[in-house]
């Protein structure tokens, strides 16, 4: 591991007020001893922060899709929502940890469960979180389709 970590000034410049050390507490508390926490911690252990800039830009990218195809009508079923849901899925696997969509389903119900996620898409236009949400779990839905027909 390289031990890169950002300053407190940068984090606040790539992230703004969403992350806390309180947050990264209860998510050590609750995730500390799993194979995916260590996974994720070494991940982001080497991380530069121009790594961390492309990131950022990667999720602006995502959320941007999401918006446009709620804007457009689509439903969180469509091949478009659940083309936008696994890039999202891979978008966690390229930059912090391996992600089954069974594990990404579970991470998207905790988007509209915990309301600290919640505000992070609702934010960005009522009513993402559960769009974000149903586009992950149709998109594992069809990926379990696909594994059962194998």
């Amino acid at each position: 591991m390289s031990g890169n970590k950002l300053t407190r000034e940068e984090q606040k410049e790539l992230f703004g007020d969403g992350f806390s050390d309180e947050h990264a507490e209860e998510a050590e508390k609750v995730w500390g001893q799993t194979e995916t926490w260590q996974d994720s911690q070494r991940r982001m252990s080497e991380r530069t922060k121009k790594d961390w800039t492309r990131i950022q830009a990667e999720v602006e990218e995502s959320n941007t899709a999401f918006v446009a195809l709620m804007d457009a009508g689509l439903p969180a079923t469509s091949a478009q929502a659940m083309g936008a849901a696994e890039q999202h899925r891979l978008h966690i696997q390229r930059w912090f940890y391996d992600i089954t969509p069974e594990i990404h389903r579970n991470l998207g119900e905790m988007y509209v469960a915990d309301p600290r996620f919640a505000k992070n898409y609702e934010n960005i236009r009522p009513g993402m979180a559960r769009y974000v949400c149903d586009a992950i779990q149709a998109n594992a839905d069809k990926a379990a389709r696909a594994g059962e027909q194998s």
